[in-house]
C-alpha cells in the first residue's frame, strides 16, 4: 500500500535552506517513507501517541503515521541536537 505525503510548512522551509546534497538524501529517505512508513531503524519517540524519527546522516525526520487515512505526515525536520527542542 502506498501512503500519501504531507509535510508541515515548517518542515517545508527548513528544507529549503539546506545545502543541495542534503536535500536529496533527506529527500529519498522521505520518499521511501510512503513505501513503508516504519522503516527498520525508525524510532517512535517517547511521550506521543504516533510520532516516529528516522536519521539521515546527521539530521532528523520526525513524522507521523495515519493508517487509517494512509497518510504519512511529516512534522519536523533538523540537525539532531536542536530538531527535538520545542520551541
Amino acid at each position: 500500500m502506498i501512503y500519501r505525503l504531507e509535510i508541515a510548512r515548517i518542515a517545508e522551509r527548513y528544507f529549503d535552506r539546506l545545502e543541495r546534497a542534503t536535500q536529496q538524501r533527506l529527500r529519498a529517505a522521505i520518499e521511501e517513507l510512503t513505501e513503508e512508513p516504519r522503516p527498520r531503524g525508525c524510532r517512535k519517540l517517547q511521550g506521543y501517541d504516533d510520532a516516529y524519527r528516522i536519521r539521515v546522516g546527521r539530521y532528523r525526520v520526525i513524522y507521523s503515521v495515519d493508517d487509517q487515512e494512509v497518510i504519512v505526515l511529516i512534522v519536523k525536520l533538523g540537525h539532531r541536537r536542536a530538531v527535538y527542542r520545542k520551541r
